[in-house]
């Protein structure tokens, strides 16, 4: 090895190092920060020490300490002699202690991990992480929502290999408008749902029912009806368009049609599939919570991804809110049932004259209802998912969302 060689990868190291230093002081004062912002409520039923077990989480872990979970990041101790506060592993200690007066969760009783001498060859233990990633992962990894008017022109598969219906991995197929070199890898998705405003309502639908974009004498062949719908009828305003990787094709051929080979994935591509370069978002685990300074009146859940009626804890909720509303990644959110509008049967009983002369017009509006705390993992310009952590009530569709320190 050459010295300039040598000079290059002892610079390199040195920037890695600056670069993980700056990277702590960065964290710590972000902890610093939020400590200072934050009262924390600690549970009067907390344990004096809990011992952390795989499978658990940041989340839950300060569960077990405060009143509210997602207050975590104000009360982890930054400990200067320990790199990262939050890489916590199976095994530790974790206690409660105050410091200067302020309750701070510190790991093996504060002390540095002992790093055990060379010996027995082990795994490596894997620190535990903020949030269930198991939970999230199909949404980090095989979702995607599209602004609207960014895929009317996007390359559609027309056909597969010997027309079949279904084509699987090593088999081929066919598609137009694609504009690649032989070789050249692209997702294959599909379109899942629509996120749109109806009259200020945010909702989510089925795409063979609202999908105005969509090429419908490929999609839906002879379905004039289909075709037509969104023609005849006044569609609101789409906030964006959910994509699933479903998989992944290379150019064998150049042409219209372009001919691919399926390379794998998670289900068979048909008719109608659309084309899209590889996602390369890369997932950062580091989720801090934190909360908005202040909530955007409407923000609400739009879709429940992964139930029909009400989703409970580790399922994905979709919020009509993004970046252009300055939602970001680990932001929280208090979901609240909205309160019912009822007839107040004590001063107008069903039914008799008081009922009648009040035209039914005077009602009364209940309380929100508190329904869980959810945390953003995933931001697109105007929809981001989110995860339910913590409740007393399952979330669903039309759930109002407010600060996260609200739960009454």
């Amino acid at each position: 090895m050459t010295a300039s060689v040598k000079m290059a990868g002892c610079l390199l190291y040195g920037e890695r190092t600056v670069i993980k230093k700056i990277f702590h002081l960065i964290l710590v004062a972000m902890l610093a920060g939020t400590a200072m912002a934050q009262d924390v409520s600690v549970r009067a039923d907390h344990p004096d020490e809990y011992v952390v077990v795989k499978g658990d989480t940041l989340w839950d872990i300060s569960g077990k300490f405060l009143e509210q979970p997602w207050q975590w990041p104000a009360i982890w101790h930054a400990n200067p002699q320990i790199e990262n506060p939050h890489l916590i592993y199976p095994g530790d200690r974790i206690s409660l202690v105050y410091i200067d007066g302020k309750p701070r969760l510190v790991v093996n009783g504060g002390k540095p991990t002992v790093r055990m001498s060379p010996g027995i060859r082990r795994e490596p233990r894997q620190a535990i992480p903020p949030i269930e990633w198991d939970a999230i992962k199909n949404f980090v990894t095989n979702a995607r929502v599209l602004a609207p008017g960014s895929f009317s022109d996007l390359p559609y598969v027309v056909a597969n290999e010997s027309q079949r219906q279904l084509a699987g991995r090593k088999d081929l197929t066919y598609v137009r408008d694609l504009d690649g070199r032989l070789g050249e890898e692209f997702a294959i998705v599909r379109m899942r749902h629509i996120y749109y405003d109806d009259n200020g309502i945010m909702r989510a639908g089925k795409h063979k029912r609202y999908a105005e974009h969509l090429r419908f004498e490929h999609e839906y062949p002879g379905d004039i009806w289909d075709a037509t719908l969104s023609w005849r009828r006044k569609d609101p305003p789409v906030l964006g368009y959910e994509f699933w990787d479903i998989a992944v094709g290379r150019i064998v051929k150049l042409g219209d049609p372009a001919t691919l080979e399926i390379q794998g994935g998670r289900t068979e591509t048909k008719v109608g599939d659309f084309i899209l370069p590889i996602d390369d978002y890369v997932h950062d685990p580091q989720l801090l919570p934190h909360a908005m300074d202040s909530v955007p009146e409407g923000m609400e859940v739009i879709a429940l991804t992964q139930a029909n009626y009400g989703a409970g804890h580790y399922q994905v909720v979709a919020i009509n809110a993004g970046r252009n509303q300055g939602v970001e990644r680990g932001h929280v959110f208090s979901a609240f049932r909205p309160g019912k509008r009822i007839q107040d049967e004590v001063k107008y009983p069903t039914g008799s004259w008081e009922d009648q002369k009040t035209l039914n017009y005077d009602k009364v509006t209940l309380p929100d209802q508190y329904s869980a705390h959810i945390l953003v993992f995933r931001v697109f310009d105007e929809v981001s998912y989110a995860m339910i952590m913590n409740g007393e009530r399952p979330v669903r569709q039309f759930d109002k969302l407010k600060h996260p320190d609200e739960t009454i």
